[in-house]
């Protein structure tokens, strides 16, 4: 099958029922942009560093307005004087960079602000403006939260501040397999922060994975939200539609509520769903096609 008829089909199945709840198409005003994990964009292996250019230049084709990777990524394009020329080439801006942290350790705090710094004056260097901020991943098993709660938020703050003192605002990303995961640890944490440079960047499907309503969530931090991962789960990680995440009330409930955060589609990658990287993007593309929101032509 073509990418012309795949993307139809696709469009077909899709329809009305796909959408939580009926409603007309309305012109939507967020700018969505889409992250770069979906085509295998890691760090620290040469593949995933390389595979940048194939995510480019397909959210670029399908009018996505700004893409999102880790910093480690852009550093890599750099040091080969190629990362400009990329983004010139397909014409879509870096919106932001996904930094992961050591916050366990408050020995080892120092180190990875340091390494945080230099790594955020890559995505300024871009034009990048939000850092998104990974709690440290840990094994969950035995964990005790209060145990390290303090070190967590002590070093939260001071990675937020670093970001911010290089001009870009930054944000908690809650995620599974993370120090931060359940409901009670994300509110905890945000209700603790210095919200004046950490705000809240959201994943929702994690937040759905993870046992809480994301649209709660949400509504809870919203005055703070600035900057989500629009995911869908349902038995896994599924493109937009196709999972149990109540999207429309979330973006609608965020652009009600006057807030214009970035918002970036990521898919978690699993070869189970039988779609390529390219597909599952387009699949979300109608679905918020659909809801009304505007791509670039």
């Amino acid at each position: 099958m073509n990418r012309r008829k795949f993307t139809q089909g696709i469009a077909a199945g899709l329809g009305a029922a796909a959408l939580p709840f009926a409603r007309a198409a309305a012109p939507h005003n967020l700018k969505i942009g889409f992250t770069c994990i979906t085509w295998g964009c890691f760090p620290g292996k040469e593949p995933g560093s390389q595979a940048l250019e194939a995510a480019v230049r397909d959210v670029s084709g399908l009018g996505f307005h700004s893409f999102e990777t880790f910093p480690e990524i852009l550093d890599y394009w750099d040091a080969k004087g190629a990362l400009q020329k990329l983004i010139d080439q397909y014409q879509l801006p870096l919106k932001s960079g996904y930094f992961t942290t050591v916050l366990l350790d408050a020995s080892k705090r120092k180190e990875s602000v340091d390494r945080v710094i230099k790594l955020g004056k890559m995505v300024t260097k871009y034009g990048g403006t939000f850092g998104v901020i990974q709690p440290e991943s840990l094994k969950r098993d035995g964990y005790n939260f209060k145990e390290y709660r303090a070190n967590i938020i002590a070093g939260l703050n001071d990675h937020a501040q670093a970001l911010t003192d290089l001009g870009l605002a930054a944000g908690l990303h809650q995620h599974t397999g993370t120090c931060i995961e359940t409901h009670d640890e994300v509110y905890d944490v945000m209700n603790s922060a210095n919200t004046k440079y950490l705000k809240f960047a959201p994943d929702v499907g994690q937040l759905q994975r993870g046992g809480s309503d994301p649209v709660q969530v949400c509504k809870d931090f919203l005055p703070i939200l600035k900057h989500m991962h629009l995911k869908d789960f349902g038995t896994g990680y599924v493109p937009l539609g196709m999972g149990k995440v109540d999207i429309p009330a979330i973006l609608d409930m965020v652009e009600a509520g006057g807030q214009e955060p970035d918002v970036m589609v990521e898919l978690d990658y699993s070869p189970r769903l039988g779609m390529t990287p390219l597909q599952t993007a387009q699949v979300s593309k109608v679905y918020l096609l659909k809801m009304g929101y505007k791509f670039r032509s």
